[in-house]
């Protein structure tokens, strides 16, 4: 009887777990199917209207379905995103709407990438040819904010703001002092000096030759920053550059007297001057709409472009095997979404939007087949947005044209392989032993509780130099220029864009819009459509299978807050296997 009760308990407790799991999937499709029909609703331009712009929100390839997120759950939280392309083409529709009259830009701290913000301030500048004012305010302008702002017409700081221009720093992080204190060594193989993804793990400071391209890409990126502002505040290079050595921004009338902001304001006085700009008394309330609904509004309008069509594939992320997800470059995902647009007859012609530090090499190269291949039939453009480096740049190498941002990172062309050894850590601080047979010498090639034979280095570096021909075997092809040649300016170095073209890694610095029309020149076409693949993953689907993750992640950032930068270091090193084709390391400039 005794088991008979327990039993029946077990399949009500069953019972009930299965009702409560129905009933949570069943809200989560009624809000979400709620929310698409709320987040799809067009929003109306009213007369005399701000179109205003919140650059502070997260920038990126493509919008996201945000169906969900708003829902009341640990991770949800409502944060905004907008695809760089959807708010170019929002502001290359407002400056025909009669309905828009100005922009208010705010931005205090951009969330974007060097080249994206490129894109975003020159459709601008292009929005400015309407004749149209922009006026930009903030309570505090990063660098990267006050490059933005300095596209508008006029900016503004809070009286009691600050101004950052001091000048790029890039810091890498280290790691190998943790290692030797915990008991691992990292053992290396790798081709190129430059690629010095791995140094963290056996040095505890940058290498000369890291130095060197680090000073290079960084000194590129800085240049690109300098000559943008001046332009547009009509201060010379060199004198902003000892504005910036000199630090001579420290208060906010000093941003005033050097000319870098046109007045001190509080926030109703850019209100005032807004309703004057839009047409509006005084007395009554200023008409506006975000950016973010009125992109939306956008999307929403049918385009006729007859039945030829442009393909966009984004290609963004790390690069692993797999599916992979909308955040990561899948080779069986994209490999797969560049076959079907090879074999449709409609498309005349691709461009690849890589936006990817790299990942592994065989992911790259089943990606790269199918560049090959499509290219043969149709013309294939590739678009580098902020990084399309290492293997990054291997799916891209074979297009019949590259376009890149004057400060876009690639390059990279390296290999590098990382086995860790934990055999001190196992053995003299948790006294843990191993001990085993094997039937052939190297049955344990890539076991982790001992050092690398003499032997097993030997195969491995073998397989590394195999892959690193292969790369620049493939990248001299696709180039059109000798392996030898490839291999000179290759090694693993980084390049900015504007070097990557002087070089022979790309053809031209130009937009994302530049690759598309040169897709459709090579297409012979006047009209058409362009159409975005792959298809962005079903977001209830994607929300339940990462929901776990996100709660972690959630938690994580509540607990580390600024370290939070730290764990995803460690996390990526972690989990990092194969031979790599990635970026020397996680470029973060500030």
């Amino acid at each position: 009887m005794r088991e008979f009760f327990k039993y029946v308990f077990a399949t009500v407790v069953g019972v009930v777990i299965s009702l409560f799991l129905i009933i949570f999937v069943s809200i989560l499709l009624i809000v979400g199917l709620v929310s698409s029909m709320e987040t799809n609703k067009t929003v109306p331009v009213r007369k005399n209207s701000v179109l205003f712009m919140n650059l502070d929100q997260a920038i990126v390839e493509r919008t996201p379905d945000d169906t969900f997120a708003n829902l009341p759950l640990v991770g949800g939280g409502g944060a905004k995103s907008i695809g760089f392309n959807d708010l170019i083409k929002a502001l290359e529709s407002a400056k025909t709407d009669d309905d828009i009259k100005c922009i208010y830009l705010n931005v205090s701290s951009p969330n974007a990438g060097y080249a994206t913000m490129i894109e975003v301030r020159d459709a601008l500048l292009d929005f400015r040819k309407s004749g149209k004012k922009i006026i930009a305010y903030s309570e505090v302008y990063t660098q990267g904010a006050y490059y933005l702002a300095s596209a508008a017409d006029k900016v503004y700081l809070n009286p009691e703001g600050a101004l950052e221009f001091k000048g790029l720093n890039s810091q890498v992080m280290f790691f190998k002092g943790a290692l030797d204190k915990l008991g691992i060594e990292a053992q290396i193989i790798r081709v190129g000096n430059y690629k010095s993804a791995v140094e963290p793990f056996f040095t505890d400071k940058m290498s000369d030759k890291n130095r060197e391209q680090v000073t290079a890409y960084l000194g590129g990126l800085y240049q690109t920053f300098l000559q943008g502002i001046s332009v547009t505040r009509k201060i010379s290079v060199p004198e902003l550059h000892a504005i910036a050595d000199d630090y001579k921004i420290q208060k906010p009338q000093d941003a005033v007297d050097r000319k870098l902001v046109d007045g001190l304001r509080y926030k109703d006085q850019i209100l005032e001057e807004l309703k004057t700009l839009s047409g509006k008394k005084s007395k009554n309330n200023i008409s506006s709409i975000t950016i973010n609904d009125y992109a939306k509004n956008v999307a929403n309008k049918k385009s006729d472009g007859g039945k030829n069509r442009i393909a966009v594939i984004y290609a963004n992320g790390d690069i692993i095997g797999g599916e992979g997800s909308d955040a990561q470059i899948g080779s069986e995902r994209i490999s797969r979404t560049i076959r079907k647009a090879r074999m449709d007859s409609t498309i005349k012609g691709i461009v690849l939007r890589v936006n990817s530090p790299g990942g592994s090499a065989l992911a790259s190269d089943v990606i790269w087949r199918e560049i090959v291949l499509t290219k043969q039939v149709k013309p294939v453009i590739a678009s580098f947005g902020d990084v399309a480096a290492s293997g990054g740049y291997y799916i891209g190498c074979a297009a019949d044209s590259i376009f890149v941002q004057p400060n876009t990172i690639t390059g990279s062309i390296g290999v590098f392989g990382v086995i860790p050894n934990f055999q001190k850590l196992y053995n003299e601080k948790l006294g843990i032993t191993f001990d085993g047979v094997k039937t052939g010498k190297y049955a344990d090639i890539m076991s982790t509780n001992r050092p690398l034979t003499p032997g097993e280095r030997l195969i491995i570096q073998t397989d590394v130099n195999r892959v690193y021909d292969g790369f620049i075997t493939r990248v001299a092809d696709g180039r059109k220029k000798s392996k030898a040649y490839i291999d000179s300016i290759a090694g693993g170095r980084v390049w900015v864009g504007t070097d990557a073209v002087r070089i022979g890694l790309a053809d031209r610095t130009g937009s994302f819009n530049d690759a598309i029309i040169a897709a459709a020149k090579k297409g012979k076409l006047k009209d058409y459509k362009v159409v975005e693949y792959p298809e962005i993953l079903d977001p209830l689907q994607s929300f339940i299978d990462n929901s776990s993750d996100k709660i972690r992640m959630y938690y994580a950032k509540q607990e580390l807050g600024a370290h939070f930068y730290l764990y995803e270091q460690i996390k990526s090193a972690i989990v990092k296997s194969g031979v790599q084709t990635r970026m020397p390391f996680e470029i973060k400039v500030q």
